[in-house]
C-alpha cells in the first residue's frame, strides 16, 4: 500500500457514476451515500452509506470530512484513512481482532438503534396511522349517529 499524501476533489451528484475517478469523491445525498476508489491506488471501489450508525458526512462549505475512518479490511490492501477536509490521513493496520471488534460493535449499534430502539420509525408510523384511522371511524361513526338521530325524531 502506497501511503502517500493525497487530495480528495468531492462533487455532488444525484447518482454514483458507474466509473470513478482517481482522487475524488462522489456524495449522493437523495441517496445518502458516498463513493470513491481506495486511496491506496488499488483501484476498488469503496462505497460509504451515510446514516447514524454507518458515516457521516461533513461539509464545511467548501471541503468534506467523513467520520468515523474508512477501514477496507475486507480488500486485499487492507487501507486504513481518515477523509478530512478533502485530505487523506492515513491510519494505522488492524489486527483481525481489531477488525472482528470493530465490526460486532458495528452490528450492536445497528441492531440497538433499528432494532430495540423504541423510535423504530417504521413500526411507529403503522401504529399511529392505525391509532389515527381508528379515531377517525370512531368519530365518522358518532358524527353518523348524530346525523341519523335527527331523522328520526
Amino acid at each position: 500500500m502506497m501511503k502517500k499524501n493525497i487530495s480528495l476533489e468531492h462533487e455532488f451528484v444525484e447518482f454514483i457514476p458507474s466509473e470513478l475517478a482517481n482522487n475524488k469523491l462522489y456524495i449522493s445525498i437523495p441517496f445518502a451515500t458516498a463513493a470513491h476508489k481506495c486511496c491506496c491506488g488499488c483501484g476498488q471501489e469503496v462505497i460509504t452509506p451515510l446514516s447514524p450508525t454507518d458515516w457521516v458526512l461533513i461539509f464545511d462549505g467548501q471541503t468534506v470530512s467523513l467520520n468515523p475512518s474508512i477501514g477496507n479490511w475486507s480488500f486485499s490492501c487492507k487501507s486504513h484513512y481518515w477523509v478530512k477536509a478533502n485530505r487523506i490521513y492515513w491510519a494505522e493496520s488492524w489486527s483481525k481482532e481489531q477488525i472482528e471488534r470493530g465490526r460486532s460493535s458495528d452490528r450492536e449499534r445497528k441492531e440497538k438503534q433499528y432494532l430495540n430502539d423504541d423510535s423504530n420509525i417504521g413500526s411507529r408510523q403503522v401504529s399511529h396511522y392505525e391509532e389515527q384511522k381508528s379515531k377517525t371511524r370512531k368519530k365518522q361513526e358518532g358524527a353518523w349517529a348524530v346525523f341519523c338521530s335527527w331523522f328520526k325524531k
